[in-house]
């Protein structure tokens, strides 16, 4: 059966730079947006700030929805990723809450696009969605019905 990966990520800009974050793949230092695995008890929304916290200490709901990613990795992985963004007034200090994550840096857009350090394509891909200008209502991606409820399930429309 398939199961793709379902993923969140959060694309955050504060004065013209965008945060990313430093963690290490195969021994080798790699940048990506905050970003994570959808939990069977979250939202997607809720994904994507509980991953935004985890990976910079940055408590923030998202502003908007930029898109969704479909991508297979080299390894054949298949991943579904929703992409939210987030503008800040100002550029936060960033505390990583997971140990897996390195540190955080505030970049220049261009700075990740022609960087060599980027942990997939998907990463100057959600750069180049958000410098196109279009930003959707997080309602595009709003649950349904949540959480489930019995009464829910079997009512009629």
């Amino acid at each position: 059966m398939f199961k793709p990966h379902v993923t969140v990520a959060c694309l955050v800009q504060a004065q013209g730079k965008l945060l990313v974050v430093e963690e290490r793949v195969d021994d080798r230092a790699t940048w990506n947006q905050p970003a994570g695995h959808l939990e069977a008890d979250e939202t997607l929304q809720e994904a994507a700030q509980r991953e935004l916290y985890e990976e910079t200490g940055i408590r923030s709901a998202p502003d908007y929805f930029l898109g969704v990613q479909q991508w297979i990795a080299p390894d054949n992985t298949p991943f579904v990723r929703f992409l939210f963004g987030v503008d800040l007034p100002e550029m936060l200090p960033a505390t990583p809450q997971d140990s897996d994550i390195d540190c955080c840096w505030w970049l220049t857009p261009e700075q990740i696009l022609t960087s060599n350090q980027l942990r997939s394509p998907l990463v100057a891909e959600s750069v180049r969605l958000w410098q196109q200008g279009m930003r959707y209502p997080l309602q595009l991606v709003s649950p349904f019905r949540w959480p489930f409820h019995e009464d829910a399930h079997t009512a009629t429309p």
